[in-house]
């Protein structure tokens, strides 16, 4: 029986239409996390957003850093990225953070951004702007501010809350996936695109399943794409 569910899986893949997967080399914006092999596509990249740390814990929480050496990149915008488990930080992240800024634009990159990687709750969003609203205030004026979102905020998150978020971040980029696979009915949530007014890109897994909607054109708000890559499975 395991051979034979194996054998659906394969055959349901391979009736997935080539069109509809992600190629990286159709795209120049790209996630490079920790553990991910560089890929020949981040050459002519546009925009790199790079994982940097993990702040964990909770009292107190700390920066883990999770590049042991400093990037060097001449040809691409750089965003600096750290995946957030808790928005209750101590008083030495901001330093910190504004400090692995420093560096990365003293090695030659163009840093234009730090952007948080935070799941945050729905029903959250209230108490994440304001967060939001202390680490922007304390970011060199130079620097932008991003973040990560989820699918359900655009779909379930209060109209008031999500609008907390406009004048406050530079963008948000919506994750479309899961791991290695792209949320299933992503399709349905992307409706409610137009209650989000602030400016954002659709985040995309390399080789998961993507078809545009029509009305991603017509969007002011729409900034374009990034792709997370992905080692070989």
């Amino acid at each position: 029986m395991r051979c034979f569910g194996l054998l659906v899986a394969l055959c349901v893949a391979a009736c997935q239409p080539a069109e509809n997967r992600v190629k990286a080399e159709n795209y120049d914006a790209f996630w490079l996390w920790a553990g991910v092999v560089p890929q020949p596509v981040l050459d002519r990249a546009h925009t790199i957003y790079i994982l940097q740390g993990e702040i964990r814990g909770n009292g107190p929480s700390k920066i883990v850093t999770l590049r042991p050496g400093t990037p060097a990149v001449r040809h691409a915008n750089i965003w600096i990225v750290y995946r957030v488990e808790t928005i209750n930080w101590g008083a030495d992240i901001l330093p910190k953070i504004r400090a692995d800024a420093a560096r990365w634009k003293a090695a030659g990159n163009e840093v234009v951004g730090v952007q948080i990687d935070f799941d945050a709750a729905t029903r959250g969003l209230k108490d994440y702007a304001i967060f939001l609203a202390r680490v922007r205030s304390a970011l060199p004026k130079d620097l932008k501010l991003g973040i990560t979102g989820l699918l359900d905020w655009s779909a379930q998150g209060d109209s008031a809350d999500l609008n907390q978020l406009a004048g406050v971040v530079d963008e948000v980029v919506l994750q479309t996936y899961q791991g290695r696979h792209t949320i299933a009915g992503y399709e349905n949530y992307l409706q409610s695109l137009d209650r989000l007014n602030v400016p954002y890109r659709i985040g995309l897994v390399q080789n998961g399943e993507w078809t545009a909607p029509d009305s991603l054109k017509h969007d002011p708000q729409f900034k374009g794409y990034v792709v997370f890559l992905l080692n070989p499975a």
